[in-house]
């Protein structure tokens, strides 16, 4: 059970990484290099589809690691996978005090209703990110040796 639960979370978590790497180094780049009306559109709507899977994703990340940690009690993918579940641990944190507010408060900007700094703002959220995403790596790497060490 052990081994196919390791996998699982290794997948799990390691699409939740690239998806993750991929909003920080191709589409938010993109869309803040849009012209204003665009860019606000794309931003809104990237959250809107993004708001709705990553809690779940993150969530889930969390339950599947600390379920690994469990089984595997006793070994040496304990304390691996018990690290890695208290960095995804801090995403989740990081991400519900952090960069949720910042996402809630522009899905309703539009081109003709946005604060003037609204390109600051998105680029505070890019920087938040890519600590969460180097959180989440770590939680990835450990999760990935925690896997080899069963």
């Amino acid at each position: 059970m052990e081994p196919v639960l390791a996998v699982i979370t290794t997948t799990v978590i390691g699409l939740m990484v690239g998806v993750e790497i991929a909003v920080a180094f191709v589409i938010n780049p993109i869309m803040l290099r849009l012209p204003a009306a665009a860019s606000l559109a794309a931003r809104a709507d990237g959250g809107r589809i993004l708001g709705r899977t990553m809690p779940f994703w993150y969530t889930g990340s969390l339950i599947l690691t600390v379920t690994l940690a469990v089984l595997a009690w006793g070994t040496p993918t304990t304390t691996l996978a018990l690290i890695a579940a208290g960095f995804l641990a801090l995403s989740v944190v990081m991400s519900v005090l952090l960069l949720v507010p910042i996402n809630n408060r522009s899905l309703a900007w539009t081109a003709e209703d946005h604060p003037e700094d609204w390109r600051e703002q998105f680029r505070r959220w890019d920087r938040l990110h890519y600590v969460r995403l180097a959180i989440i790596i770590a939680a990835f790497v450990l999760i990935t040796v925690a896997a080899t060490a069963l």
